[in-house]
């Protein structure tokens, strides 16, 4: 399994893990779990890895929004926020893109959860892997990656 899905257990968690066939032409991923998994896509969260003021932030978002980047770096009292680059997102977290999981990462970086996760019972974010989804109670998220809740 990846690291996200070992830490979960390590942690004595309930989660349940999802799979479904990743198609190579998307890179909208977090879209195409929730139309593959028939999921409800405002309960389907993506995980970005943002640049702001040269400090790597993980940010996690319903994956249908656009993440206003001004927003959040106001939202962890930063001036100048903007997509990592693609090998620092990968070395400093240790996934590829479209598989980067909230959990586990090889270096520590500060998560941020979008406010509006609150509002469910379960979520749904990467496993670790392209076409793996792990369901988990926000709470759990929280408690494990120390998110701060925010709105961006």
């Amino acid at each position: 399994m990846t690291p996200a899905i070992n830490l979960l257990r390590k942690q004595k968690v309930a989660f349940e893990v999802l799979k479904f066939k990743h198609d190579p032409s998307l890179t909208n991923y977090a879209q195409e779990a929730a139309t593959k998994l028939n999921l409800d896509h405002h309960q389907v969260f993506k995980t970005l890895v943002i640049d702001v003021d040269g400090e790597l932030i993980i940010g996690i978002t319903p994956a249908n929004q656009q993440v206003d980047l001004k927003s959040f770096a106001k939202s962890i009292c930063g001036k100048k926020a903007q997509m990592a680059d693609k090998n620092r997102a990968q070395t400093a977290t240790g996934y590829l893109l479209g598989g980067i999981s909230p959990f586990a990462h090889k270096k520590n970086i500060p998560v941020v959860l979008h406010e509006t996760a609150k509002q469910y019972p379960n979520i749904y974010v990467s496993g670790g892997r392209r076409g793996l989804e792990i369901s988990i109670c926000p709470d759990i998220l929280i408690a494990i990656t120390k998110a701060k809740l925010a709105t961006f």
